[in-house]
This record gives structure tokens, C-alpha cells and sequence, in this order.
């Protein structure tokens, strides 16, 4: 007759995993499309207009416009036109705006990247205190 006998599986003490490392890449750029209509949204609040009086005046509708004000649309060159000369303002003068909000962002970007490499290249800080 054969003994049977009760295996119980070792229990081995779970191993500390390492935090995911994420990789160091670059931020993801903001389209020109949402950067566009932030710049589009300040200059119409910087002139008391309400989006009713913006678009109706560059031929838009307001729902339209809020949209592009949120990075939602991607106007045509046409429209952009329309709603720099709606804001009193030329499409060359809003498309050095845009590139210089552009260039601040990355210019930012990039700072907080290169703190957080140097934050990572500093390893853990470890305290001890004594009694």
C-alpha cells in the first residue's frame, strides 16, 4: 500500500520590484492646432469680446469658434484670416505669437525633462536617524 503524503508549496518573501524607469524621452510637443486656439482664445478675452461677437464677425459660428479655441478643429488658412482680422490683428503678427507660445512650451518642456534626469541621476536620498 502506498503512503500518501501532503506537498505544501515553499512560500518564498515576495521580491521589492523596482519602480518602472520611464524612459527618457522627449515631451510630446502640443499640436499647433491647440496652441493656436489658446493664443486665439486670449487675444478675443483681452478684448472683452464674447465668442458670439468674434466668430460673427470673422463668419463662424460661435460653437465653431469655441471649438478651435479648444484645440478641437484645425481651421483653414482661411478661417485663421478671418479670425486674426476679426481681432484686429494680422495672420504674419498671430503666427509669430503661436510659434513664440510654441517655442516657450518647448523651451519648458524640456527644462522639467532635464530635472527629472537629474533628480533620477541623484538616486534615492536615504535618512537615518539615531537615538
Amino acid at each position: 500500500m502506498a503512503e500518501s503524503a501532503r506537498v505544501y508549496p515553499l512560500r518564498r518573501e515576495p521580491q521589492p520590484q523596482a519602480p518602472p524607469q520611464e524612459p527618457p524621452t522627449q515631451e510630446q510637443e502640443p499640436l499647433w492646432r491647440e496652441v493656436l486656439g489658446r493664443r486665439l482664445r486670449a487675444l478675443r478675452q483681452e478684448q472683452g469680446e464674447t465668442l458670439s461677437e468674434t466668430a460673427g464677425r470673422a463668419g463662424l459660428s460661435p460653437q465653431y469658434l469655441s471649438e478651435i479655441e479648444r484645440g478641437r478643429k484645425e481651421p483653414s488658412s482661411e478661417m485663421i484670416a478671418a479670425l486674426a482680422g476679426a481681432l484686429g490683428t494680422t495672420l504674419t503678427t498671430l503666427t509669430e505669437q503661436v510659434a513664440g507660445d510654441l517655442r516657450r512650451q518647448q523651451a519648458l518642456a524640456q527644462q522639467a525633462l532635464a530635472q527629472r534626469a537629474q533628480h533620477r541621476a541623484s538616486g534615492p536620498v536615504i535618512l537615518a536617524l539615531a537615538a
